[in-house]
């Protein structure tokens, strides 16, 4: 339609606002992405509503019906979906657009401040119980892993002290399981604290807090599958021989992993995909 009839761009709403600028309020992303094409887009950036919002101050509000809420679960993705739309529409304006004020002495990163503050709660709130599961999880297998690395199975000799089975292929690899699964839950956990330790400005919700997050899970996924293969290695080492025992007894133990697996790996996508998407919209 404004192909056809360019003029449509001169039409304003009641609060003074252009298609353009109520398609940033909105969030409406194909919409920015199909105007932003067109000639004169530049004079649209600089204009301004009647209570002298630029094009940036509507772009840090925040509505009551967002349509990017739609496909994201959890406040801090959905903070951090609000911060990376702030920063698209703040890379097409001029940098003198950054600084200039309102009817209320606002400016464009103010007003974000201001509208966005419960959500931001929210998110922080969300954050951190969602990693405190995590924590605790991360918390238990390094105390189990951390006693386990000198309980071996088959004992130790009483000449030497050492282990048994130390020249053992299967009890190599069960130690190596071991030192891993340690390693990556004390790394889990380390992300973790760091989380709860974040200042969480909007800022830290872009991409700081997602990799954060997601390198504290992808560890713990690690070390609980390692935990798990290093039992299923300690079993077969005290059962060798006895396959009727032995398989179901692996089957069940790996039923937790699925489990974990089946209730974070969505958190994780969803995680990574809104970490390392590109720009909301398409600048042509």
């Amino acid at each position: 339609m404004l192909k056809a009839n360019p003029e449509f761009l001169l039409i304003r709403n009641s609060e003074g606002m252009s298609i353009f600028q109520c398609a940033v309020l909105h969030r409406q992303a194909k919409i920015c992405s199909l105007i932003y094409e067109l000639e004169g887009v530049e004079a649209l950036l600089a204009e301004r509503d009647k209570s002298g919002n630029t094009i940036l101050h509507l772009a840090g509000m925040l509505t009551e019906h967002t349509p990017i809420y739609d496909q994201i679960a959890g406040a801090a993705l959905q903070m951090r979906r609000e911060v990376q739309w702030f920063k698209d529409v703040e890379s097409i304006c001029l940098p003198i657009t950054r600084e200039l004020l309102n009817d209320q002495g606002l400016t464009p990163r103010q007003v974000f401040r201001k509208t966005h503050l419960s959500l931001k709660e929210n998110a922080k709130r969300w954050m951190k119980e969602t990693t405190n599961s995590g924590l605790v999880a991360a918390t238990l297998i390094v105390t189990l892993m951390f006693t386990t690395a000198f309980t071996t199975p088959g004992g130790n000799s009483e000449e030497t002290g050492l282990p048994v089975l130390i020249n053992d292929t299967q009890f190599k690899i069960f130690m190596v399981t071991v030192s891993v699964s340690l390693f990556s839950s004390s790394v889990s956990l380390l992300m973790f604290l760091r989380l709860f330790t974040s200042r969480y400005v909007e800022e830290d919700f872009l991409i700081s807090l997602p990799i954060k997050m997601t390198i504290g899970f992808f560890a713990l996924f690690i070390s609980i599958g390692t935990m798990i293969a290093g039992f299923c290695l300690a079993i077969t080492l005290q059962l060798q021989g006895q396959r009727s025992i032995l398989i179901p007894i692996i089957l069940l133990v790996a039923f937790p992993l699925w489990t974990f697996s089946w209730v974070f790996i969505p958190l994780l996508d969803a995680v990574v995909g809104s970490s390392f998407r590109s720009r909301i919209f398409d600048r042509k």
